[in-house]
């Protein structure tokens, strides 16, 4: 008897020991975004984790421990226990469908480039990673210029203004206090740094950031931030400023100047000139998207290949393939001027834009996802934060956590 109750709690040692746990993230989870902070931290805390790409949403496979186990209790997030036997059935199906394992392996240093005057709320990344208990640094001018980005492998840029405009609210806040505190701290920054002007700052900037992503670094931008990086790095130190923000006139010959293999992912676009005129250049679509209205506006993400495009298959992750639309001060990018050699990722089904993009340049990828805040359509500035725990199954913002569990991915499996 003795011994058939050894051999009985060693089975039972086994099956714990090879039981793991399962993160769907499917339509049976009842809180998506803080998903994504269960697998950092278990990342965090030395433990590899496996996304299941294209299985029940992009679930997420983690060793079973306590430690993981009282997390997921804490922040919410469903889970399921299941043993070696049902790990390998996941696998088979797996290997016969449309779908791949990804290991990863190593938390990602993260940093938000944010100026010192902006409140948190107003930047859907800072959101989406505090809510899910994501760990990240901020950073500004200062620290780009005087030490560079090599800390770091992932940073997120927002509705940064890189073209030195000050976001071009010239027309209807200029009297505003919070837009003369913003020109004032940009300022004084340009002048701590030696550049003359605010644009001059801000074009050494976007080359120090393109510099992160061809040595390796992952890009994500929001926003403003995905053309105006592209506008200053085809200038690159030439003034397209109107004189209402330098002082100065625009550059008379600027056209001719502008080189477009510098940029990421936009080409032969058109910078818009008026100070007056709320656009930076032709690259966005915020006029159709006002045309269709919120009731309209969507975008579709691409089905693609999991086992031979593993990179565009980990940034579509979704519990849906259809997402509602959100404006921006870039809301989407027309297709004409977008580059051939980018992937679009997500697009507006019977129109010339698309929403969610992505690239490769030098060593290291940008991805570029049109828009302020995917669950506040129409975010105006000083509008309340969006409150994440009413949109804890938010499509739209699954997008920018999968942007960030991306550079955790093991690099042998990066085939794009």
């Amino acid at each position: 008897m003795k011994k058939i109750w050894l051999i009985l709690l060693l089975v039972s040692s086994y099956i714990i020991i090879n039981s793991e746990i399962l993160i769907p993230m499917d339509n049976s989870q009842s809180n998506h975004l803080r998903a994504y902070g269960i697998v950092f931290r278990s990342l965090q805390n030395k433990q590899t984790s496996k996304w299941l790409l294209n299985y029940r949403g992009g679930a997420f496979l983690c060793a079973e421990s306590q430690t993981v186990i009282n997390d997921l209790h804490l922040s919410g997030v469903t889970y399921e226990i299941i043993s070696a036997n049902e790990v390998a059935s996941i696998y088979n199906l797996m290997n016969e469908e449309n779908m791949d394992v990804i290991l990863l392996e190593v938390e990602p240093k993260i940093a938000v480039y944010s100026p010192p005057n902006k409140v948190p709320w107003d930047d859907a990344v800072t959101l989406a990673l505090t809510y899910a208990g994501i760990e990240y640094e901020t950073l500004w001018d200062e620290e780009v210029i005087t030490k560079g980005l090599d800390d770091y492998d992932w940073v997120h840029l927002h509705h940064e203004d890189f073209t030195g405009q000050f976001g071009k609210f010239y027309s209807s806040y200029r009297f505003a206090d919070w837009y003369q505190e913003e020109v004032r701290i940009n300022e004084e920054m340009a002048n701590k740094l030696g550049f003359n002007k605010v644009w001059q700052l801000k074009h050494a900037v976007a080359e120090k950031i393109r510099a992160f992503v061809v040595n390796g670094g992952f890009l994500f931008a929001m926003c403003g931030a995905t053309d105006t990086i592209d506008i200053a790095l085809a200038a690159s130190n030439v003034d397209i400023v109107p004189k209402e923000f330098d002082g100065d006139g625009i550059d008379p010959n600027y056209r001719s100047k502008l080189d477009f293999t510098r940029t990421l992912a936009f080409e032969n676009f058109k910078i818009e000139e008026n100070p007056m005129i709320y656009e930076y250049s032709d690259i966005d679509g915020s006029d159709y998207a006002a045309i269709r209205g919120a009731e309209a506006d969507y975008f579709q993400l691409f089905d693609f290949s999991a086992k031979f495009d593993p990179v565009p298959t980990m940034l579509t992750q979704n519990h849906g393939s259809i997402v509602d639309g959100f404006l921006g001060m870039t809301t989407s990018f027309k297709k004409n001027v977008i580059k051939k050699s980018v992937i679009i990722l997500g697009d507006i089904p019977n129109s010339d834009e698309t929403k969610y993009i992505h690239g490769n340049l030098g060593k290291g990828t940008f991805t570029f996802y049109g828009g302020h805040d995917p669950e506040d359509y129409r975010h105006l500035i000083g509008d309340p934060e969006t409150v994440l725990d009413l949109h804890k199954n938010s499509q739209g913002y699954r997008l920018i956590l999968n942007n960030v569990l991306f550079p955790a991915a093991e690099k042998k499996k990066l085939k794009t």
